[in-house]
């Protein structure tokens, strides 16, 4: 009771400053807003504390370091902090999608002039919260959390829950049409405010059927296998070397790659163990003898601890990482062909199928769960279509 009593008075006085976000100089600031005069030379004082000419105002880092030290320097100060708390409640689902620690100027502009509404806040939570249930991996979670989120921040005021089917097939159609979304970018997004409606909400009967529209049939880009022997051999760096024939010669994601551990690597009985692919799948694919000798040496060089391949910090190698050692190794053996790590595992793929080996192992050892996956790769088989004669070459020339 004496504390309120002693905070209204400083109230009363003027003793109190405010807390309000905004974007300066590449960063999260919280501006110091406050109108008694006395006031001007302590927060001046404030260890770290900066002034802006632009926005007229004194400020910190968004950080609760910078916040503590605030605190302790103003002991006497009320310090009001609705409109941050809001900031930072707004806020976490961006940071839950982004590997950076930080918002950038437009994200942060969006959040402070066109915020959530709470319903909207708790429905992001709690569609996130039932995806961690239902054991979905981190980068579905993530890409359904994207688009969903996108709706949510469309809405404005809205209820989510109070959409029905239509307006919900109106906005899938206005995606196609006026924001150019791709038919695989609209899948994703029917897939997210399905799980929403369905799994969340339980409105099954009235949302199990919402359209799809028809996938383009598009074939993937195969490497030679003299163009995966050219990329390979350019590359010095003999970490490298071994993460793309690690890579190529089991046929896996990038994900995959980056997350093999020192004792997946089985040289007794020669295999890779995959462990936890897409759909939290594993599997166990051959060990090439090639690969084991230039994984020999490269563990005598590099020593890896716990991950097979790990970033300078320890831990996993970044995805991202190996996904631009491949593509310098292109450029420098001069391969011209459209294609990330993934194109990798096509390759594997059409060069097994090419070889003889049966397409139902091949679909094991790349973990399809559909064989009409795996057919594709009967698509963009060269064995089969140089057996057969163009009607041009019988012409009497």
């Amino acid at each position: 009771m004496v504390w309120k009593i002693c905070l209204r008075n400083l109230q009363r006085k003027g003793y109190m400053i405010a807390l309000k976000p905004f974007f300066h100089r590449d960063q999260e600031n919280m501006g110091i807003y406050f109108s008694v005069r006395a006031l001007y030379n302590r927060i001046k004082m404030v260890p770290g504390v900066k002034w802006s000419r632009t926005h007229r105002v004194w400020y910190l880092p968004l950080e609760r370091a910078s916040y503590e030290l605030l605190v302790n320097h103003l002991k006497d100060v009320f310090i009001e902090t609705s409109e941050l708390k809001k900031y930072l409640e707004q806020r976490k689902p961006h940071l839950m999608l982004s590997s950076k620690k930080k918002l950038t100027k437009v994200k942060s502009k969006m959040l402070i002039e066109f915020p959530l509404s709470d319903f909207n806040l708790k429905a992001f939570k709690e569609f996130k919260e039932m995806l961690v249930l239902k054991g979905y991996s981190p980068n579905t979670i993530r890409t359904y959390s994207t688009e969903f989120l996108y709706l949510l921040r469309l809405l404005g005021q809205a209820n989510v829950q109070d959409l029905e089917k239509k307006q919900v097939l109106s906005y899938l159609l206005w995606l196609l049409k006026f924001k150019k979304y791709s038919e695989t970018h609209v899948h994703t997004t029917v897939s997210a405010l399905k799980f929403f409606f369905e799994k969340v909400e339980n409105r099954e009967v009235e949302f199990y059927d919402l359209p799809r529209p028809k996938k383009p049939q598009l074939l993937p880009d195969i490497l030679a296998e003299e163009e995966v022997v050219q990329i390979i051999r350019s590359v010095e760096n003999l970490k490298h070397k071994a993460l793309l024939m690690t890579a190529y010669s089991a046929g896996l994601r990038v994900s995959e790659l980056v997350n093999l551990k020192v004792l997946d690597i089985d040289s007794k009985r020669m295999t890779i163990h995959v462990r936890e692919g897409k759909g939290k799948k594993s599997r166990i694919v051959p060990l090439s003898k090639v690969l084991l000798e230039t994984l020999r040496e490269y563990f005598k060089v590099y020593r890896p601890k716990d991950y097979l391949f790990e970033g300078v910090g320890g831990g996993a190698y970044g995805t991202r990482s190996a996904q631009i050692v491949l593509a310098n190794a292109k450029i420098r053996a001069k391969v011209k062909k459209r294609g990330s790590i993934h194109s990798l595992r096509h390759s594997y793929a059409t060069h097994l199928l090419e070889g003889g080996t049966d397409i139902r192992y091949i679909q094991e050892l790349l973990g399809h769960q559909s064989m009409k996956t795996t057919l594709r790769y009967t698509h963009v088989s060269v064995k089969s279509l140089t057996a057969i004669q163009s009607p041009l070459d019988k012409l009497p020339w």
